[in-house]
């Protein structure tokens, strides 16, 4: 893969410390100056020392650089736990020249299981200065878990550029998936208008998907702003970071845990958009629907039941209800044997896209994203830590 560079003002550094053995497992980027952030986290009642860390720094808007360790979630471990997070953020500050406040951290991994701080302080005191690295791709790989590809994307806005980065395949069901993703631009953006934007684009992408229905006690989501290629048309900057995210949402959802099929749900003619985004969540979120998918069967009786579990009978007429796969109508069409195989032979396609029109009245819609439910996806999380 070809190097993907970082925007103007960041640097990052790559390495294993020996959390897992043979693969990187530290990350860790930078600004060479201060800059403007915003950032999102899980809303588990069981967030990680991470998250608790992250969210107190990230609420002064200055962040300028981000670690991640990989391989291990840091929660569950106690007061222990949030103390060697802390240790980390402190021993990346002091590497930097900044202060540990400037410092965001994220973990993933197995839960429950302390850093092995011993090897993460002796890779703490060979972190090089100044960073060596520019390479987003190998930022990428350095947070995987059980992600099978590293997930990037990019976009250009005026002479700014936004790269962003993220992994999560399991335990992604996000309510701000195990996620972390993070955007680096070097656009010059007001810190208030940097964290609305953000919010925004956070609701309608990574908010939108799905592959298990677990929220990880982990996820974050954050953004670095350098300022060093100058002002950009807000609008534009927020069209350009929705298409990096809605580009790494996909992959996410592409590459969940076992999956062969990404699964698109779009709901539209919905009385609001809180209707529409819940009746997609449902179907994307069935397990039914997902192994129907799996096993290229235009079970449409599947989407209907979904459809009817997520709404009452005062808000939706089932009569009125349209259900398409693909483009084809399935319901209240009626379908030919011809119509059924070639829905079958489309099925088994890399991408099946789902579309109800609720018929409400309403013109509201929502569009999810996830995958299908397979026996790798059972394997692996059967063997997870054994």
């Amino acid at each position: 893969m070809s190097p993907l560079p970082l925007p103007q003002g960041f640097r990052a550094y790559v390495t294993n410390v020996g959390v897992k053995d043979d693969t990187d497992d530290f990350t860790v980027v930078a600004a060479d100056a201060p800059c403007v952030s915003a950032a999102v986290f899980t809303k588990s009642s069981f967030a990680g020392p991470s998250v608790v860390v992250s969210r107190r720094h990230a609420a002064l808007g200055t962040a300028r650089a981000m670690v991640v360790v990989s391989k291990n979630a840091n929660v569950a471990t106690g007061a222990q736990g949030l103390a060697d997070a802390e240790e980390v953020v402190a021993g990346v500050a002091a590497a930097l020249g900044c202060a540990p406040t400037d410092v965001l951290i994220a973990s993933t991994g197995v839960i429950g299981r302390a850093y092995p701080m011993e090897r993460i302080r002796a890779g703490l005191a060979a972190i090089p200065a100044p960073l060596p690295g520019t390479d987003a791709n190998a930022v990428a790989r350095g947070i995987m878990t059980t992600d099978t590809v590293a997930k990037t994307a990019t976009a250009s806005v005026g002479a700014a550029r936004i790269v962003g980065v993220a992994k999560g395949v399991g335990m992604i069901e996000p309510d701000m998936a195990t996620m972390i993703t993070m955007f680096f631009t070097d656009a010059d953006l007001p810190g208030r208008e940097l964290d609305r934007v953000f919010r925004s684009v956070v609701d309608r992408t990574f908010n939108c998907v799905s592959v298990d229905t677990d929220t990880s006690t982990s996820d974050t989501a954050v953004i670095l702003a350098s300022g060093v290629a100058g002002p950009v048309d807000l609008a534009e900057f927020e069209a350009a970071l929705y298409s990096v995210a809605e580009s790494l949402t996909k992959q996410i959802a592409r590459d969940g845990e076992g999956a062969t099929t990404l699964v698109e749900v779009t709901v539209d003619g919905a009385a609001t958009g809180e209707q529409a985004k819940r009746v997609a969540k449902a179907i994307v979120n069935s397990p039914l629907v997902k192994t129907a998918v799996h096993g290229a069967d235009p079970n449409w009786g599947r989407v209907a039941m979904a459809i009817g579990k997520a709404t009452t009978a005062d808000e939706v007429d089932q009569d009125a209800v349209v259900i398409r796969f693909g483009e084809q109508e399935v319901y209240p069409a009626r379908l030919s044997d011809d119509d059924l195989a070639a829905l079958s032979e489309y099925m088994r396609g890399d991408d099946v896209r789902i579309h109800v029109s609720l018929a409400t009245g309403g013109s509201a819609g929502a569009t999810v994203w996830g995958c299908d439910l397979t026996d790798g996806y059972v394997r692996i999380n059967a063997d997870y830590t054994t």
